[in-house]
């Protein structure tokens, strides 16, 4: 029996800022926070983004591109994103820590340019997790809380749910996670998460 540990990025791995992207996109494209959102949050932006909804990076970088009007590089798009990151040390000490009991993975909301360069947008994270593990819900075709995208999770492992622990900020999304039979923690704390790691482990043994 193998466990596998899934952890959330943004505000559980991360402090994430939304509002500091937003304003060093504002800088890049000239368009006010407002209209960028208009442009381009919305379900058939951002949001299809992150449920697969653009073949790949490229597809998406076009994409967002035209509805800005402007000219951004994928370099400084992912330098944007990363300059609202700021990382938990605590939370990378638990995924350590989930390493020694098991396999580690990442699921993020977030589409296919974060995707394709996760290495360097959370250049923390190579150390902890393989390659292949680093993924995005872009990568599934669904965003979470459709339980579409625990459901391909667990397809993609070969992994039965109750050998899965799930983490992530947004109790909308561990509901959907616990609803598939995944032991989902609601991370507030690294402190809480190390805990509900080695509990989780413990129940399995």
């Amino acid at each position: 029996m193998t466990l596998l540990f899934v952890f959330d990025m943004d505000d559980v791995l991360y402090d994430y800022d939304w509002r500091r992207r937003m304003e060093g996109l504002v800088e890049l494209t000239g368009v006010p926070f407002a209209e960028l959102r208009r442009r381009w949050w919305h379900e058939d932006g951002e949001f299809a983004a992150e449920a697969g909804g653009f073949a790949d990076a490229d597809a998406y970088h076009r994409a967002a591109l035209a509805a800005f009007g402007a000219e951004v590089s994928v370099e400084d798009w992912i330098a944007n994103r990363r300059s609202a990151m700021t990382p938990f040390p605590d939370s990378f000490a638990a995924v350590a820590r989930a390493r020694e009991l098991g396999a580690v993975s990442l699921l993020t909301n977030n589409g296919p340019l974060a995707h394709a360069h996760l290495a360097t947008l959370a250049h923390e994270l190579v150390e902890l997790f393989e390659p292949d593990d680093l993924r995005t819900s872009s990568f599934y075709g669904a965003r979470k809380p459709d339980p579409v995208v625990f459901e391909r999770m667990l397809d993609s492992y070969g992994a039965d749910p109750r050998n899965v622990f799930f983490t992530d900020d947004l109790p909308e999304n561990v509901a959907s996670a616990a609803g598939l039979g995944i032991t989902a923690h609601q991370f507030t704390h690294p402190a809480g998460l190390r805990a509900a790691i080695d509990d989780f482990a413990r129940s399995r043994g």
